[in-house]
């Protein structure tokens, strides 16, 4: 998935707000740009860090900025915008490029199912049982090389492993994917201290069925694309 214009480099000044992010472009304007992540953003968002903004001149934006990457040490880069993961995955299962989720017919994405939820994707193909996918973008590393999820308590994605641990239990197959919009970790767990229910949750899901499946990506200021699958440390 590539951006559809030309990021910027600029110099974080202060998230506020949830949605919204002071900074200083190299031409030393200071600017306020949308933030896509209605998260904790732990790590992400202290004063200083230098990031990636795409420009755009939508007459019917407010904001001409929106705050996309934060780029670490080393030429790492975290993708910061929660909406990527989703479109990126689509291309991508419905090419078939998604190691354990490929050759199915059917890609369906946001379909209505359990407890008036939806599923981020749904997958279905006459010859094997329908796969409810739910997809979690991962951006917290607390250890070098580890992504950790969530960043905050979630009592949203508590209720998604129970939707899919009962899909699981009535027969279909149930993922949960984790994908890490990092370029510097090369292994997923989750942040039981963050919170704890949420982990027992999910110890509870995958006792029921529900497969985990994580992949890292491949960013740079041109755009993000599906990387490799990563080890689950539970």
């Amino acid at each position: 998935m590539r951006f559809q214009t030309d990021l910027i480099p600029a110099t974080l000044i202060r998230r506020y707000k949830r949605f919204l992010a002071d900074c200083l472009l190299e031409d030393g304007r200071e600017i306020t740009a949308h933030v896509a992540n209605p998260g904790s953003m732990l790590g992400l968002k202290d004063e200083g860090l230098r990031i990636w903004l795409e420009p755009n001149d939508d007459p019917k934006k407010k904001l001409k900025f929106a705050w996309r990457l934060v780029e670490h040490e080393g030429g790492h880069f975290t993708g910061v915008d929660t909406g990527v993961p989703n479109r990126m995955l689509k291309a991508a299962l419905m090419a078939g490029d998604v190691p354990g989720l490929d050759g199915y017919a059917m890609v369906r994405p946001e379909v209505k199912y359990g407890e008036n939820s939806r599923i981020d994707f749904l997958l279905s193909d006459d010859a094997r049982p329908d796969a409810y996918v739910e997809v979690k973008s991962v951006t917290l590393s607390r250890t070098n090389g580890l992504a950790e999820f969530p960043d905050s308590v979630t009592a949203r994605g508590t209720k998604h492993l129970n939707e899919l641990a009962n899909m699981a239990q009535a027969g279909h197959r149930a993922v949960m994917l984790y994908l890490v919009q990092r370029t510097d970790c090369t292994s997923v767990s989750l942040a039981s201290d963050i919170d704890p229910t949420y982990a027992n949750a999910c110890a509870e899901a995958r006792a029921k069925g529900v497969e985990i499946l994580c992949f890292d990506c491949r960013i740079s200021p041109a755009g993000v694309t599906l990387g490799n699958p990563l080890p689950f440390e539970a």
